[in-house]
């Protein structure tokens, strides 16, 4: 060990502890900075915050959602990246571990000691979101077969939830689209940071608190434009799922229309602006509804508008689709009555009109049928009936009648029978 004061004064150690020790904090110290500037020098990448400098280097923390490094970068290998950096960028360092271990009047720090820096192109961003839209549809979390494409988007929702920076123009957007569409139902804000490291996990702590405490019928998360780095926070993995996997459903307006987030991959719907998501969300023409009922009452007495008028802006108001199936099932049932009461008189006539020709047919057969047996009487015929008046065809049968009625064309007369 060095020759110095701390060292002549060393203290005993702990009593039953086996540690070795105790060593001087400058001895330690020293080498835990040698054992850091050991460790394997790496490439590393992450958001720009809390950016300053000095005469002699620049300071600022690398972060990402799981972690922070504090960093250093000597003015001089600074300069020659020849990069502007600024707070919120995305940037590669190269470097190492380092430690300045101090003394008796200067704190310690640990630091990344960046000897590279390169800002991180939007195409290598744009691969990450590419890589992770893979792993989502992989998962059965985005395309066609995504949950959220499953569930049901009522047509006029009692409450929408709406996640947005508080002072953006999404805002306003999403209020314009629903004051067109004269919906007046509740609507719930859930602001929170639209761009920064802090965005993504306060955007979906904002929709499930929409979803469970405010119990939204359907969430709007609504952005304007920006760049593929502007909107990363939307392509975060943490956000994703929370969202394809919510049990309320999520329309997504991030961006202008040649945007395209993870969100957009996850969500019941993907709109283009915040106004369209607001319509997507309120799928009924309120106003018109509205005024096509009143419009209607007006046509009423005066004694019975102001009771049709309020029910009709109750029933508006609700939109009670039940009511309008029960309508169109009444009014076909109708048609289906009237129909069959036609069809009954028609079967009913032709039904009659057939019995009428089969009793003519019936009735000239009949006169065909008495007029043939005069025809041969008339020829010099003559029927032998007995005198019940039934037929006789043999001799025979005229004996054992005896008495005979022989029927000439013109008349009858009785006869008896003589040969026994």
């Amino acid at each position: 060990m060095r020759d110095d004061p701390a060292q002549a004064l060393k203290p005993a150690g702990i009593d039953g502890s086996g540690l070795k020790g105790p060593f001087a904090v400058g001895e330690y110290a020293e080498a835990l900075r040698a054992r850091l500037r050991d460790f394997a020098r790496v490439q590393v990448f992450g958001e720009v915050s809390n950016l300053g400098a000095s005469a002699t280097a620049i300071y600022f923390e690398l972060r990402d959602a799981r972690g922070a490094l504090p960093c250093a970068i000597w003015r001089d290998d600074y300069d020659r990246a020849k990069v502007e950096l600024k707070n919120g960028d995305q940037v590669v360092l190269a470097g190492g571990c380092d430690y300045y271990a101090g003394n008796a009047t200067s704190s310690p720090s640990f630091s990344f000691r960046a000897t590279g820096l390169k800002l991180a192109g939007e195409g290598e961003l744009l691969a990450q979101i590419e890589r992770l839209r893979r792993q989502l549809a992989a998962d059965g979390l985005a395309g066609e077969g995504r949950p959220q494409a499953g569930l049901l988007r009522p047509s006029l929702p009692h409450a929408i939830g709406v996640v947005t920076g508080e002072g953006g123009k999404a805002r306003d957007d999403v209020l314009a689209g629903l004051h067109r569409r004269g919906w007046a139902g509740r609507l719930v804000w859930g602001f929170a940071p639209v761009q920064d490291r802090h965005a993504a996990p306060a955007i979906a702590r904002a929709i499930q608190d929409l979803a469970s405490v405010a119990e939204a019928d359907v969430i709007v998360v609504a952005r304007g434009g920006g760049s593929v780095m502007d909107l990363m926070a939307f392509s975060d993995e943490t956000l994703c799922r929370t969202v394809a996997l919510l049990p309320v459903p999520v329309i997504a307006s991030v961006g202008h229309h040649t945007d395209r987030t993870l969100i957009d991959d996850v969500a019941a719907v993907s709109c283009s602006t915040p106004t369209h998501a607001a319509e997507a969300a309120v799928r009924i023409d309120c106003a018109k509804a509205r005024a096509t009922v009143l419009a209607g009452a007006r046509r009423l007495d005066s004694s019975g508008r102001h009771a049709l008028v309020n029910r009709a802006r109750h029933l508006a108001a609700l939109s009670r689709a039940p009511d309008q199936h029960l309508a169109r099932q009444r009014i076909w049932l109708h048609q289906k009555a009237r129909e069959l009461r036609a069809a009954s008189s028609r079967q009913l006539a032709l039904r009659g009109e057939r019995t009428d020709r089969h009793r003519l047919v019936i009735e000239r057969k009949a006169e065909a049928a008495k007029q043939e047996p005069e025809q041969m009487l008339k020829r010099g015929y003559a029927l032998v009936e007995d005198g019940a008046g039934a037929l006789l065809t043999s001799a025979a049968a005229a004996r054992a009648a005896h008495e005979l009625s022989v029927r000439f064309h013109d008349d009858r007369v009785r006869a008896k029978i003589e040969d026994e």
